[in-house]
Formats: structure tokens, sequence, C-alpha cells
């Protein structure tokens, strides 16, 4: 099936474990990082888009699509806070501003502990190595991770399921609302699950990294899942944002 026979327009982010999830429709999609696939979508440019869950629940007009996200059961890799000091004494927090999702997980997470730090925007990447406490997301991470950088490292997904023994829901397909979607729905649905399907094929021929990371990575840190489980992870994330942030926090549609 061809995307682009119909008036569609979607986004996704170009990391690898978006790979399985848009497995097909590669050429009929647009590849943003996260915060400019959120705009996008906010400002009507975009149909659909995988973003972080948060661009969901900060706002309205968005549907989820049901059964599929970017999630994990524990450890990730890919969504870290490196750090220098203890957690205790860390006073500023450089954040990779890409996914809000990120950003707001590590900012329950430390609220739980009693800790705020100050949160402030990452220069860029190739100044992470030198700060004290960094949070990185995504590829970014990845090559950050395999430097071998002199850092602790804060799995968020870690410490979210030791927290909650919940899975951590990172990323949705998010559709705008007020649209006839069905086959959209339809197309993303069946792209995911090719992906599934083709998951070895993914492993064995993508350039991302060394297969023993990418058949680790997707294979074991990553899920594709938005089932039961899942949408409880999500709705203590949803308490605790309400707990602990400032924000108005929508409930979620699934469609």
């Amino acid at each position: 099936m061809n995307l682009s026979r119909q008036p569609f327009r979607v986004g996704s982010v170009p990391y690898l474990n978006a790979v399985p999830l848009t497995y097909g429709l590669e050429r009929q999609i647009d590849f943003l990082p996260p915060a400019q696939l959120a705009l996008k979508l906010r400002e009507g440019r975009l149909d659909a888009a995988l973003v972080s869950v948060t661009e969901v629940l900060f706002n309205r007009g968005y549907d989820i699509l049901d059964g599929i996200a970017v999630s994990g059961r524990g450890k990730v890799r890919s969504v870290f806070l490196a750090h220098r000091r203890p957690l205790e004494a860390i006073k500023i927090i450089w954040c990779d501003t890409a996914s809000l999702t990120s950003v707001n997980l590590l900012r329950v997470l430390l609220a739980e502990r009693g800790l705020q730090p100050l949160f402030k925007p990452l220069p860029d990447y190739a100044s992470a190595i030198d700060l004290d406490a960094v949070l990185l997301i995504g590829n970014p991470a990845i090559d950050f991770l395999r430097s071998s950088p002199p850092h602790s490292l804060w799995d968020l997904g870690d410490a979210w399921f030791e927290l909650s023994g919940l899975p951590f829901v990172y990323a949705v397909w998010a559709l705008r609302q007020g649209l006839e979607n069905l086959q959209l729905k339809h197309r993303l649905k069946e792209a995911s699950c090719r992906g599934l399907e083709n998951l070895d094929h993914i492993i064995r021929t993508r350039t991302d990294y060394d297969f023993d990371f990418r058949n680790a990575y997707l294979r074991e840190h990553i899920h594709y899942t938005l089932g039961e489980s899942e949408k409880r992870g999500l709705e203590m994330f949803i308490a605790l944002l309400r707990k602990h942030s400032k924000e108005t926090v929508y409930d979620p549609t699934f469609v």
C-alpha cells in the first residue's frame, strides 16, 4: 500500500527505536526530532506523528493510536541521566530538549526523591562529555553511552520500573482529532505489524551501531506494545505529573 495515495501527512522520529513502527513507509514519512515533530503536529502541518507521549498529555486535540507505542519495561539504554556527582548533590541538569517526555520523567523521578535541581537546555551534544549532569535521549544517548564516558548513568526506564513496577510509555502515534482516519490507522498498524514481523531483517541490515547492540536494544530494551500494563504505567505517570507539574494534564483518548 502507498501512503502517498492518501492526503495523510505523517511524521516520525529519526531514531533506531522507531524503525519497526515505520517499516515500508519510510519514503512517505517526514522524519524530524521529537520537539520539531510536536510543533508541526500542533500547527496542523501533520495529521499523525510518532511523538513523545507528553505532547498528547499536555495538549488537546489528539487521539492515541491504540495498541502501539515505543515503551520499555525497565532499562532502555537510550534515555538516561549521565552524572558525576550523587543525585542529591546535583544542582543543575543540562537537558536534551528534543523530548519533553524524558525531561518530565526525570523531573518526576527526582521530585519523588525530594530533589528539585535546575533544568537548563543542553547547548550542544559535543559539550555533554564535560558536564556534571546531562539528560540524553535517543541516538545521541546511545552514542554517548558507547563512548565510555566518565559518568554514572541513571537509566530512567530502570528508575521508573523500580518506582512503579510498570512499563513506561515514551512515544505514541498521535492522530489529530476531527480527521476521517480509519484508513490512516490501518496503514500505521499494518506498518507496525510488518516491522515486527521483519525485526530479524531490520537488525541484520541496519547500519546503526553493531549487530549485537541492535539485537539487544530492539529485542530486549525497547517494546512496541500499548496494552493494559502500559496504560497502567501511563496512568501513574499522569498522576505524578499532576502532583509535581504546573502543566494541565489531559486524559488520553485511545482509538
